[in-house]
């Protein structure tokens, strides 16, 4: 039984003893509460307990107490009054359904994270202050505590470690390590915004890798091989897939066609890491000298734990190092211990648990409501984005930016076009409600009919 001392007509402030006996032990207090939100445990109309009177019963410090009900507030959960103390609202699930009031200023197009859906970082970087290494001078390319929390998922045993800033950085870094300027490389298709404009601007020549429904298509692989590919950008996990996912049996047929051209390096980009709904094939264990696993963290953490980790080839790990920086670049040691923090978090796994739900959920009902509209919409099974055809992209673009929405061209995703007009819109930034959804889903279908018209003067 909850233990209350009367606070207002309406309102019981819970005792701070009996809040505390719930939330030992959990390593984030926002979420510990919520939970006792939506159980019931903690009713409407409640009052939290004041945050110094719950800072003397437990061991929480008084600014960790202010960031969990502040987060509680963001999340509907709560009210602070000026007089009234922070009392519970209706309990909803424990991130709210966003709306959208208007879709000027939402970037459909980048693919960025919703930051709802994004476990506190408090905790995780408190955690990391008490490292012995702490401020001891020199450098370490990876902490003892973040291998330890990485290895365990690590789809095979890697020569060397290392760390970098976010995914993308990791992913240069090991594509300028494994081809010289004025080389090929081999890329899988599609790739993230951007990333192809960054490999031409390292002075590279890109040969695109077309896929069927289970993956890069081995005579796609061999044609860039005989082309002279130096390397080959594989994404096992394929995010950005039109209408794939990549196959344990797929991946074994890609290690065989590049076993047979020895000195090839073998890059797999895993860019939304704890994002992903399954475990991810890998080339590691066939091809253990010439593979390196990119797993970025960004996405499912936040941008501001910016550590990303590589794990494989020793010789190529230590090239793409010696290229950071000229050689003395490295990660904090905090940062890195946060993401530690994170991996292992209980919290943290049931946070991201819901946003790889939420985001599902999302790229779901605008291919269903884009469908009701008989607009051609699809994406890959475990993708962030939709993809959406059309007849002339540039024409689509155009109409979508004129009702203030700004959404992506996907033959930015694609070495060559070919012929492909498609819109690429993020799943991440999609409302939940059904309504927002089918008001993005109307101005779609309208671009898209604008896109095929043509007009004389």
């Amino acid at each position: 039984m909850t233990t209350k001392t009367p606070a207002a007509p309406e309102t019981d402030t819970i005792a701070p003893e009996w809040l505390g006996e719930r939330i030992v032990g959990r390593d984030n207090l926002a979420d510990a509460v919520a939970e006792l939100i939506k159980s019931g445990e903690i009713a409407v109309g409640d009052r939290l307990p004041t945050v110094r009177s719950l800072a003397k019963s437990t061991e929480l410090t008084v600014g960790a107490i202010v960031h969990a009900w502040g987060q509680l507030q963001d999340q509907g959960f709560v009210q602070t009054r000026r007089r009234g103390g922070t009392v519970v609202l209706p309990p909803r699930d424990s991130v709210p359904e966003r709306g959208i009031a208007d879709w000027r200023g939402v970037d459909l197009a980048q693919n960025a994270p919703d930051l709802a859906l994004q476990p506190s970082l408090a905790d995780a970087l408190l955690s990391s202050l008490g490292a012995e290494t702490l401020n001891v001078f020199g450098r370490e390319l990876m902490t003892k505590r973040l291998q330890q929390a990485v290895e365990r998922s690590w789809p095979f045993e890697p020569q060397a470690w290392a760390t970098a800033g976010g995914g993308t950085e990791a992913l240069l870094l090991a594509v300028e390590a494994a081809a010289p300027p004025g080389s090929t490389i081999a890329v899988d298709e599609p790739l993230g915004p951007g990333v192809l404009d960054t490999i031409r601007d390292l002075g590279l020549h890109a040969i695109g890798v077309g896929a069927d429904a289970d993956g890069p298509c081995p005579d796609d692989l061999e044609v860039a091989l005989a082309a002279g590919a130096v390397a080959f950008v594989f994404q096992p996990g394929a995010p950005f897939a039109v209408d794939h996912v990549v196959t344990a049996q797929r991946t074994a047929h890609l290690a065989r066609v590049l076993a047979a051209h020895p000195g090839v390096w073998i890059i797999e980009d895993d860019s939304i890491g704890p994002l992903e709904s399954a475990d991810l094939p890998s080339m590691g264990s066939a091809l253990p000298d010439r593979v390196v696993r990119i797993r970025s963290y960004c996405k499912a953490y936040g941008i501001d734990v910016r550590t990303s980790v590589l794990g494989g080839s020793r010789e190529l790990i230590e090239t793409a190092m010696r290229l950071r920086s000229h050689g003395v670049g490295s990660n904090s040691r905090i940062l890195q211990d946060t993401l530690a923090y994170l991996i292992k978090s209980e919290d943290a796994e049931r946070t991201v648990r819901l946003a790889q739900e939420r985001y599902a959920a999302r790229r779901t009902a605008l291919i269903e409501a884009l469908a009701a509209r008989d607009i051609d919409a699809r994406a890959g099974a475990q993708g962030l984005v939709v993809w959406v055809t059309v007849s002339d992209e540039t024409a689509a673009l155009v109409a979508l930016a004129r009702q203030g929405i700004s959404v992506g061209a996907g033959s930015r995703s694609f070495v060559e076009s070919g012929g492909r007009n498609l819109l690429r819109i993020s799943a991440t930034q999609l409302p939940d409600d059904t309504e927002g959804i089918g008001q993005l889903a109307d101005l779609v279908a309208v671009a898209v009919v604008e896109s095929a018209r043509e007009f004389f003067d």
